[in-house]
């Protein structure tokens, strides 16, 4: 089974979830109340793309199109921070462009070990051990974990050479490629024998560069015709351009002026998705099968025309080696002088940009879909969120505490919010209570907070714990046969 060149694949990637964490109170003889003392989740595992020299096409991603990483396990009592989630590492070749799906380029990665995270890791939730505070000596919930980072990616492989080929099908380029280096492409005599980019290495003194040969171009490659659009991304990162035309093809309304300026034209209307003008490439002209002798004598014939645009040109017959050292020399001379004209690797700087004094975090708006209520915007209310169990009615009044101090309540009542108004926070939408400062107030208990007993959530019974727990400070369960 003949392999299978991919340069271009849709991936899907899901980073792994943050542990929750643990809400328990370390118990033992003699000592009832020993503390709090759940430990933290485990945060999620990251998703990576990390270049690998030993891959060369994107086929794997093309039959396992989805990559997950593991979830963080859950704190445990005793202090016990839960496992963090395994990160997953993807291999791609050198040269691998990353997409986002509208199109953005979000990362480059060239040269061996290149690494980009695909998918963060959501943080592993808070147990009650480091929630614990003068106001919440034993706090009775945890935070829940983050979900990990989910999004589809688009990967396209685009070649690193120094020297691209162009030219119509079965122009020789293959050939061309196949006695100047190692590689050895299929070749034959039929329009679009190449249907994959081939690569090679050569040596031209002491000048090393590669070069791609690309699938037969034809007129309208950039609007889709062909194999062109999918094959014109492997020459973006090339130093030179080769035209190689065929003077010895018998088809009508071909020669080499009317073939380059095909080419050109097609060039001129591709544009690169990295950025920057392939018109402004340095180009060589190579007239090809000159040991032909009817194209020989029409290789003679056009060249004149060829250097008046300022072609450099190269008359080569890959049958019989004519040419070939000058062109790699040449060839040699054009890479060396690129590659002194780029400007030096420069260490990143990374810029730390504090935070304003009086930045607020957040953002509130009203919300056009429900009259009166408005919409929080922010990383830190919409965080937290995201790890809190709406479950647990302490865990509730502690959110509501987090956002007052942030500066929430109060921004909504300069907005004109009245009481019991739909307040939305990231995924969730809620009835807005206006409250005051002061936790200890609220306090009633391991997993209850008093301010939500209007709601019916806390019952009798649990305020009746409550109370007992701040007048004695001993649970129920530790006691026995006591009624109030």
């Amino acid at each position: 089974m003949a392999s299978r060149f991919v340069d271009r694949a849709v991936i899907q990637v899901a980073a792994g979830d943050g542990g929750n964490g643990c809400a328990s109170v370390h118990r033992e003889k003699f000592k009832p109340l020993g503390g709090p003392d759940g430990g933290n989740g485990g945060n999620g595992g990251d998703v990576l793309l990390v270049v690998d020299p030993n891959v060369h096409t994107l086929l794997d991603f093309h039959f396992r199109p989805h990559a997950s990483a593991g979830n963080g396990k859950q704190g445990q009592g005793s202090h016990r921070a839960g496992a963090a989630g395994q990160t997953l590492e993807l291999k791609v070749p050198d040269g691998t462009v990353v997409l986002g799906e509208d199109g953005e380029v979000l990362a480059d990665l060239i040269g061996p070990g290149t690494t980009f995270v695909a998918a963060q890791g959501g943080r592993g939730g808070l147990g009650n051990a480091a929630l614990a505070s003068k106001a919440r000596k034993a706090p009775g919930f945890a935070l829940l974990g983050e979900p990990g980072q989910s999004r589809s990616l688009v990967l396209e492989l685009r070649s690193v050479a120094d020297v691209g080929l162009v030219g119509f099908p079965s122009a020789g380029k293959s050939s061309l490629i196949s006695v100047l280096s190692a590689a050895r492409p299929k070749i034959a005599d039929y329009p679009f024998t190449t249907l994959v980019p081939n690569l090679g290495v050569v040596t031209a003194g002491d000048t090393v560069f590669t070069m791609a040969d690309v699938p037969g171009l034809i007129p309208g490659a950039s609007e889709g015709r062909g194999l062109g659009l999918d094959f014109l991304r492997h020459i973006e990162r090339c130093a030179v351009l080769v035209h190689v035309v065929d003077c010895a093809t018998y088809e009508p309304g071909r020669d080499p002026l009317s073939d380059v300026d095909a080419l050109e034209e097609e060039l001129a209307r591709y544009t690169p998705g990295l950025g920057g003008d392939l018109a402004e490439r340095p180009r060589v002209v190579v007239l090809n099968k000159v040991d032909v002798p009817e194209a020989a004598e029409l290789a003679e014939l056009v060249r004149p025309d060829l250097e008046a645009r300022g072609l450099p040109v190269f008359e080569v017959s890959t049958a019989t080696r004519k040419g070939l050292r000058e062109l790699s020399y040449a060839l040699g001379t054009i890479v060396e002088k690129y590659r002194a004209e780029q400007p030096a690797p420069t260490a990143e700087r990374i810029v730390l940009r504090p935070q304003a004094v009086d930045e607020a975090g957040f953002t509130i708006e009203p919300d056009p879909e429900e009259p009166g209520g408005f919409i929080v915007h922010g990383g830190r209310p919409e965080r937290w969120i995201r790890q809190t169990d709406f479950g647990n009615d302490e865990a509730v009044g502690y959110l509501a505490d987090r956002l007052n101090r942030l500066g929430v309540e109060e921004a909504l009542a300069k907005l004109g919010a009245e009481p019991g108004c739909p307040v939305t926070i990231g995924a969730v939408t809620f009835d807005w209570q206006p409250s005051t400062p002061g936790v200890a107030t609220y306090f009633a208990g391991r997993g209850t907070d008093v301010r939500l007993e209007a709601t019916g959530r806390v019952s009798a019974a649990e305020r009746k714990e409550a109370r007992r727990i701040r007048r004695d400070g001993v649970p129920e369960d530790e006691v026995e046969g006591e009624d109030e």
